[in-house]
């Protein structure tokens, strides 16, 4: 029988919530059952960052626990089960004096933002504390680069960002701060012996006034639910799913948590190819395809917030099927493959053949995105990727594109270029890659390419961008990618003849 009933740690308190409604988020949970108020309401979307808490859950080899930073406000609590959470009311550093009586500090973090002003109104301080708590588990000398990252997904409209900046620099100087100084540390092996006993559990089943959530284990227990109800909701980051709730205020009658499948969440690679879980988010598979694909490592790293990239999943990316979702076009570009299971049967699929018309795709009923196959980079294969967006972070694409070729001789002996944003999925575009095909990589056939791009879409107008400017600038990427290989190489050509 499953578990019907959340069982998490709020700091070091086990909590068990039963007779709770499945579509609760976490922002509120806090603010209005347990009156921790120190979690703010800022966008209610996971853009602001007022909302940031962080969640400690066991690693795969559960010898060691990951602390990563999550929007309190597009969390749904089910998803709390059998991990820590943390907010910035649980960062007091509780010491013994010499007569043995306890005596509350601040948390470095907390510290560096005094010392360092950066602070004013306040409301989006107890965000960026947690951001900074984050990075402060996470990295022990970040650079201002690695900072700055870790932020992107806090804003603050008082202060400015250089105090803030300072503050975080300052927090995670372990070397002068002195880890003594953080409480769990001192608590991380019990946390981890706590966690343990929690996922232990069976798989978490519980509903309330007709509504349901279902967290399985594994692709077993996922694949015998979904067969019983082929309508429930698959989600793991829920990053898009959530505002359906917070934005539009609909009610989800049955959700299915992928984030506790162990299979959806294996990351593995051989010689030839890496195998991404569905419901592995972007800020563990982003090191290995950065490691094959540099420039697909940097464009993950412009996804949502780092908060957003901590639950985001490659698998709730595809299957959203959202013509301007960032690695669609380049998992097309790439040739990737997908396995879909239903029941106990597989499938492979082309990413590019998932797609049929705007967030319509070929997913049966009770069917769901097991796993990603990438192949890795071979020896004269270029691939690079141009995400075109108002904002460089945290912001939707009005264009994406990722083009991969390989060369032989200055002849394109392969080609694909995957679109986002130009139809109403993200789509090759084959004619093109026909002008390209076959022919010599030179500017000639670079401007035939370019016009060829108004054969394979017509663009529409909306509030990101018009239709003419997204041909004009997907015309013009075009000529961006022919002229930045063509210095590549004869650098490359310069660097073997020296």
């Amino acid at each position: 029988m499953a578990n019907n009933n959340i069982q998490f740690l709020l700091n070091d308190q086990l909590i068990y919530l039963t007779d709770v409604d499945p579509n609760l988020m976490v922002l509120q949970y806090l603010r209005e059952q347990q009156c921790l108020t120190g979690t703010k309401e800022g966008c209610g979307s996971g853009d602001c960052g007022a909302c940031t808490v962080v969640v400690a859950e066991l690693n795969l080899d559960q010898n060691g626990l990951n602390y990563k930073s999550i929007n309190a406000c597009i969390t749904f609590i089910g998803n709390l089960h059998g991990k820590q959470l943390l907010t910035v009311e649980h960062l007091k550093q509780t010491n013994l004096t010499q007569s043995n009586k306890p005596t509350n500090q601040l948390h470095p973090v907390q510290q560096a933002m005094v010392d360092c002003h950066a602070s004013q109104c306040g409301f989006c301080t107890p965000g960026i504390v947690m951001s900074c708590f984050a990075l402060h588990k996470n990295n022990s000398t970040p650079n201002r680069e690695e900072v700055v990252e870790a932020l992107a997904g806090n804003l603050c409209r008082c202060t400015g960002y250089r105090p803030i900046i300072d503050a975080a620099m300052q927090s995670t100087d372990l070397s002068t701060r002195g880890p003594q100084k953080d409480s769990f540390i001192q608590s991380y092996q019990e946390t981890i012996n706590s966690l343990k006993k929690l996922n232990g559990l069976k798989s978490l089943n519980f509903q309330k006034d007709n509504k349901s959530y279902f967290a399985p284990h594994n692709t077993k227990e996922l694949s015998k639910y979904l067969l019983i109800h082929p309508n429930a909701i698959l989600f793991s980051g829920g990053t898009d799913l959530a505002l359906t709730v917070t934005q539009n205020l609909a009610e989800i009658e049955q959700l299915v948590y992928l984030g506790n499948v162990v299979e959806l969440n294996k990351i593995s690679e051989d010689a030839n190819e890496i195998i991404i879980g569905a419901a592995a988010p972007y800020s563990d598979f982003r090191q290995v395809l950065g490691k094959n694909y540099p420039e697909l490592g940097e464009m993950i790293d412009r996804i949502g917030s780092t908060q957003i990239r901590n639950t985001g999943t490659l698998g709730g990316n595809i299957g959203n099927a959202s013509p301007i979702g960032d690695m669609p076009p380049a998992l097309i570009a790439l040739n990737a493959r997908m396995i879909l299971q239903l029941g106990n049967d597989t499938r492979e699929i082309a990413v590019e053949d998932y797609f049929i018309s705007y967030k319509q795709t070929v997913l049966k009923s009770s069917e769901f995105i097991k796993e990603i196959i990438i192949e890795k980079p071979k020896a004269n294969q270029f691939f690079k990727v141009y995400k075109i967006s108002k904002r460089f972070d945290d912001d939707i694409s009005a264009v994406l594109v990722a083009l991969s070729i390989e060369l032989d001789n200055g002849v394109v002996k392969t080609i694909r270029i995957g679109f986002g944003g130009m139809d109403a999925i993200p789509k090759r575009a084959k004619n093109c890659e026909d002008a390209l095909h076959g022919k010599s990589f030179v500017q000639n056939n670079i401007d035939l390419a370019k016009q060829a791009l108004t054969t394979d879409f017509s663009p529409m107008s909306d509030v990101r961008a018009s239709a003419d400017y997204r041909m004009k600038v997907a015309q013009n990427i075009i000529q961006k990618f022919y002229l930045e290989i063509v210095n590549e190489n004869q650098l490359t050509r310069v660097a073997n003849h020296a």
